[in-house]
């Protein structure tokens, strides 16, 4: 799903894959509860960015719900791919909500500054050790809430990819970057380490259903 060469229409296959695994596996609640967690209360409307934020489906349910509760809120979402924000853009369309997408590589410049909350969820398997330390520096330098989601590398998560994606999908993208994302992913031990090496002092990682983490930081 990384090659920038893949082909229109089975990128977007898979980007649909990926949002029915975000759906099962209650990926936006997560950042949602957290961002109720943080209590955020800035007199303004809230500022929230989804970093690497691929067809944009968490970043459009964060903003449905925050319509639903009555809550003021500047959804946007970040990503290095045209197609895949070309997605995220009609799914906002077609959910009827407002969410700003914008092209950018996380890895290749700075982060715009000035939000509450940013959040990437199933990005951080796709980096090497030195990158995920810089992406977690850079995300910690934008906003005073961090909160990371991603898959850990376990043998029963394995099995997990192999039969949901096998069963749920027909992309074949999904099916095969599904395995190896699982492969390449981080342990929590591994994403602990990481976070003491990105300088994010009380960072708390815990294990989430299904076979994930959760990384999360809040400035002191």
């Amino acid at each position: 799903m990384d090659d920038p060469g893949l082909d229109r229409a089975r990128h977007a296959v898979a980007l649909e894959a990926l949002r029915t695994v975000n759906v099962l596996s209650g990926t936006a609640g997560r950042v949602w509860r957290e961002l109720l967690r943080a209590g955020l209360a800035p007199g303004r409307p809230l500022r929230v960015l989804d970093v690497a934020c691929g067809g944009g489906d968490v970043a459009v349910s964060l903003a449905r719900r925050a319509a639903r509760a009555g809550l003021p809120m500047e959804m946007e979402g970040c990503d290095r791919s045209p197609v895949a924000l070309a997605h995220a853009r009609d799914l906002a369309a077609r959910r009827r909500v407002g969410v700003r997408f914008f092209e950018l590589d996380a890895l290749a410049g700075p982060l715009p500054e000035g939000y509450d909350l940013v959040c990437s969820s199933l990005f951080l398997h796709h980096l090497s050790g030195a990158q995920a330390v810089a992406l977690l520096s850079a995300m910690a330098g934008t906003a005073g809430t961090l909160f990371v989601q991603d898959l850990r590398r376990t043998r029963l998560g394995w099995m997990l990819a192999a039969v949901t994606l096998h069963t749920l999908s027909r992309s074949d993208v999904a099916r095969v970057d599904g395995l190896r994302s699982v492969a390449g992913a981080f342990s929590m031990e591994e994403a602990s380490v990481l976070a003491v090496r990105a300088g994010l002092a009380g960072a708390v990682v815990r294990p989430c259903w299904p076979q994930r983490f959760t990384l999360s930081w809040r400035r002191g």
